[in-house]
C-alpha cells in the first residue's frame, strides 16, 4: 500500500491543504495577482463547489482549511485557473522577471505548459476532530505574525482572521466555532 498520509481519501471531509508557488517566489506580495486567488475561492464558494473554513495568504503559499465534494478535482481545477490567470497577468503587465523565474517543463514541445506557477501537491492533512481544527486554524492565522509582518493576527488583510474575529473580511468564510 502507498503512502497515504498526503492525500484526500475522504473527499467531503475538511482538510488543511498548502499550496505552494513553484520555487517559493513572492508572486503573492503583489495585490493583482493576490486577487486572483482570493476571487477564485469566492467563485467556487458561490458555486457550491467549495466550503472555506479558513486561509491565509502569503507572499508564496497559500494555508486553506476546506471541504468540498470531490476536494481533489477542485483543488486541481483552482490550482490550474489560477495558474493561467496569473501567468497571463504577468504577461499582460510585462513583469517578465518573474515569469523568466518560473520553472519550466522539461518537454514543452508535447503541449505542456510554459511556466509552472504552482508547485504539484497540497499536503492535505485530514480535519478529524475539533481541537485538530482549531489548531491548524490558528496556524493559519499565526503564520504572519510568526514571519514578523504584523503583531496581530487580525491585520493580515489577506486571512480569515478578521472573520473569526467578527470583522469583515476579504472573503466569506464558513465560520466554524
Amino acid at each position: 500500500m502507498g503512502d497515504t498520509r498526503y492525500r484526500i481519501l475522504e473527499q467531503q471531509e475538511p482538510y488543511f491543504l498548502t499550496c505552494t508557488i513553484s520555487r517559493w517566489l513572492p508572486i503573492f506580495a503583489y495585490s493583482d495577482v493576490a486577487r486572483i486567488v482570493l476571487d477564485s475561492l469566492v467563485f467556487l464558494q458561490d458555486a457550491d463547489r467549495l466550503t472555506l473554513y479558513g486561509y491565509v495568504l502569503m507572499e508564496n503559499h497559500l494555508h486553506l482549511i476546506a471541504s468540498a465534494e470531490d476536494l481533489s478535482h477542485e483543488l486541481m481545477t483552482f490550482k490550474s485557473y489560477t495558474s493561467h490567470a496569473v501567468i497571463n497577468l504577468l504577461k499582460d503587465t510585462r513583469r517578465t522577471t518573474l515569469l523568466r523565474m518560473l520553472p519550466r517543463p522539461a518537454r514543452p514541445d508535447r503541449g505542456e505548459r510554459v511556466y509552472q506557477l504552482w508547485q504539484r501537491g497540497s499536503h492535505p492533512k485530514q480535519i478529524l476532530q475539533k481541537d485538530m481544527f482549531l489548531q491548524k486554524l490558528e496556524y493559519i492565522h499565526l503564520n504572519p505574525v510568526k514571519r514578523g509582518y504584523i503583531d496581530e493576527p487580525v491585520h493580515w488583510r489577506y486571512s480569515s482572521a478578521r472573520n473569526y474575529s467578527g470583522q469583515r473580511g476579504l472573503i466569506p468564510v464558513t465560520v466554524a466555532l
